[in-house]
């Protein structure tokens, strides 16, 4: 019998098969492999979080050391109710200051004071999927209100006056943006959530981000276009039709007031509009996304200075967010209500009235509702297109408007009893006395110069009374035998429920052609 020669010691005769005394050795040299492979897998996943977190962490400070506010203490103290509206409102105001670097970009003197080269509105509808951006001209002529100013006292109230004015209010280069937002609220009677300044470097910047933005242009454009100065036409600057700017001459086209149209600002506005309604799309098109929102936030904030309640990156980006899912479609853009005085612009009431009001109730230009309300939602069912007769009418709202109250009859009390009223519509009563005759048979709204749509507002609570311009300043009622101290029922005091036809047709969706709708005159 032939015998197996015995197999080295250590190692099993079979290939493949385990000496039983080696087996406790092995299993622990492959558990400690593994235990080796998951301790490096674990310091490199922790040291990739690492990374991503302090690049995440480094870029957040970034924005925020990028983020420039005003002060609080030049906001209004006498503000519009911040429940009235359940939208949000952000008024963005483009400035031409010349500090920072901006007089490379814009020219001028770069030690000039801060001016608002154009301004809008932002209503975000509560529903979050509607807004509408409502245009200011700079040289319409508005009330501005009390305003701090740089030695700490206030301004006095400013009647007929431009609306860039606000803004230069203390005559310093950074502007003030709390007395351009005071005049907006003062205007609207709309309590404005957020204001955001940006000058000329941080909008070259912007469009940079986004690799250009697409333009249409109505015609040729010279040089002497963008700046009437010069004594010949210069080069041509922009060629007519659809084109891509960014940077300078991004900003051209904004500020391009002459050699189209009329060359006025209105005309400018609508082109800013499409330029805006170009940017969106752009923005969307891109992906609404954080990756995406992060570099054009880096160059927004650089040269950017908001409101202490947008101080933060995250809020900032969390507003931007909040944008997403608001359709191309349902984004507007109006120019309040105006006409011609002169050279300057006067706003037309009572049509500015009912754009505010719309805002204020949430419908949108066409009359929807936008409150984002649903069915038994204020025990109603919200309504797609309400008739007019179901929908709130908006009550009148004195704030910020003074008015002294006078009696014209020789029944006594009735100038206390209309002061009454006044005070409960928000209004300020500055005294209360006897007319010079007792002897007036109809009520007169008396105004001063600038006032008449304060005066207007005032009648709404004196059905039949009559407007009367004087030569005095300010608001004065002067009752009649007419008046019987009974306050007008709601349908008389309330600005109308839709908005007119005229600022719904003129009014530019952000899916519009990019080639209309670009100059007036």
């Amino acid at each position: 019998m032939t015998q197996t020669p015995e197999a080295p010691a250590g190692r099993s005769r079979h290939r493949g098969r385990t000496a039983p005394g080696d087996t406790p050795r092995r299993d622990g040299r492959r558990r400690k492999r593994k235990r080796s492979k998951l301790r490096i897998g674990l310091v490199i996943g922790l040291s990739f979080l690492v990374l991503v977190g302090a690049g995440a962490g480094w870029l957040y400070l970034r924005l925020n050391g990028n983020i420039d506010t005003f002060s609080d203490d030049g906001v209004s103290k006498n503000r519009p109710d911040a429940a009235a509206s359940k939208g949000e409102n952000v008024l963005i105001i483009g400035t031409d200051a010349r500090t920072g670097g901006n007089a490379e970009l814009g020219g001028g003197d770069k030690d000039d004071i801060g001016r608002s080269d154009t301004a809008f509105l932002l209503h975000v509808y509560a529903d979050h999927k509607h807004a509408v951006g409502v245009s200011v001209p700079r040289d319409s002529l508005v009330t501005i209100p009390p305003c701090k100013l740089p030695d700490g006292s206030w301004s006095e109230t400013r009647t007929n006056t431009m609306f860039n004015a606000a803004y230069s209010t203390g005559e310093t280069a950074e502007g003030n943006p709390a007395c351009t937002q005071n005049t907006i609220e003062k205007l609207t009677g709309l309590r404005v959530d957020h204001t955001v300044v940006i000058d000329f470097k941080g909008f070259s910047q912007l469009t940079g981000v986004v690799n250009g933005v697409k333009v249409c242009v109505p015609n040729d454009v010279y040089q002497n276009d963008l700046n009437p100065k010069r004594s010949t036409r210069g080069k041509l600057i922009f060629k007519k039709g659809e084109q891509t700017v960014a940077g300078q001459k991004a900003l051209d086209y904004v500020r391009l007031r002459y050699g189209i149209g009329d060359g006025s600002d209105i005309g400018r506005i609508k082109r800013q509009q499409a330029f805006i309604s170009s940017l969106i799309k752009k923005i969307k098109d891109d992906g609404f996304t954080p990756t995406k929102l992060l570099p054009l936030a880096d160059a927004a904030t650089e040269s950017m200075t908001v409101d202490s309640g947008l101080g933060s990156a995250d809020k900032l980006l969390k507003f931007a967010m909040g944008m997403k899912n608001v359709d191309l479609h349902n984004t507007k853009f109006v120019t309040v209500p105006w006409r011609y005085e002169g050279k300057r612009v006067a706003i037309v009431q009572p049509d500015a009235d009912a754009l505010w009001a719309a805002l204020k109730d949430d419908r949108t230009l066409d009359g929807k509702d936008a409150s984002g309300k649903k069915k038994g939602q204020d025990g109603q069912k919200a309504s797609a297109s309400p008739s007019p007769s179901a929908q709130s009418t908006p009550q009148v709202s004195g704030t910020g408007v003074a008015v002294a109250v006078y009696n014209g009859t020789l029944t006594k009390g009735l100038a206390s009893t209309a002061a009454e009223t006044l005070t409960g519509h928000d209004f300020t009563v500055t005294g209360t006395g006897n007319a010079r005759t007792q002897d007036h048979a109809t009520t007169a709204v008396e105004y001063g110069a600038g006032r008449e749509a304060d005066a207007a507002k005032v009648a709404l609570l004196f059905p039949g009374a009559e407007l009367r311009a004087v030569s005095t300043a300010g608001v004065a009622v002067v009752l009649g035998a007419d008046y019987t101290g009974a306050e007008p029922p709601a349908a008389a005091s309330t600005a109308p429920t839709t908005v007119p036809s005229g600022v719904a047709d003129d009014a530019r969706s952000a899916d519009e052609d990019l080639c209309s709708n670009l100059t007036y005159g």
